[in-house]
C-alpha cells in the first residue's frame, strides 16, 4: 500500500497544475507517416504523444477562430450586398430598415458559416 501512495504522489507531482489526462484517441499511420511524426516530434523536442496532442489542440483552436472569422466576413458580405443592391437601383434605405438588416445578418451569419464549413468538410 505504501508503494501505491508513493507512485500516486509521483503521478500527481507530474501534473503540475493541470487535470489528469485519462482519455485516449488513436489512429493508424503508414510507415512513412509514422516516420514523419517521429521526426517532427524529435525536432520539436517532444515525445510523439505530446507533439500530436499539441497539434490536435492547436487545430481545434484554429478551427474555432477560423469559423468565427468566416462568420464575420460573411456578415460584411451580406451587409454589402443587401445595402448596395437597393442603392444601385436608386432606392433609399431608411435607418429602421438598416437596423433590421443588421439584426437579421447578426442572427444568420453564424448559421451560414457553420453550413458552409460543414459543406467544405464533406
Amino acid at each position: 500500500m505504501i508503494v501505491d501512495q508513493a507512485a500516486t504522489g509521483r503521478r500527481i507531482s507530474r501534473l503540475k497544475g493541470r487535470s489528469q489526462r485519462t482519455q485516449s484517441v488513436g489512429t493508424k499511420l503508414t510507415l512513412q507517416e509514422e516516420s514523419d511524426v517521429l521526426s517532427a516530434a524529435e525536432s520539436a523536442g517532444k515525445v510523439p504523444s505530446e507533439w500530436v496532442r499539441d497539434l490536435i489542440m492547436r487545430e481545434l483552436q484554429t478551427s474555432s477562430k477560423a469559423d468565427a472569422l468566416l462568420a464575420e466576413v460573411l456578415g460584411v458580405r451580406l451587409l454589402l450586398v443587401n445595402v448596395l443592391r437597393p442603392l444601385a437601383a436608386g432606392q433609399k434605405l431608411s435607418a429602421e430598415a438598416f437596423d433590421k438588416l443588421l439584426d437579421g445578418i447578426g442572427a444568420t451569419k453564424y448559421e451560414l458559416a457553420t453550413k458552409l464549413t460543414m459543406e467544405r468538410r464533406r
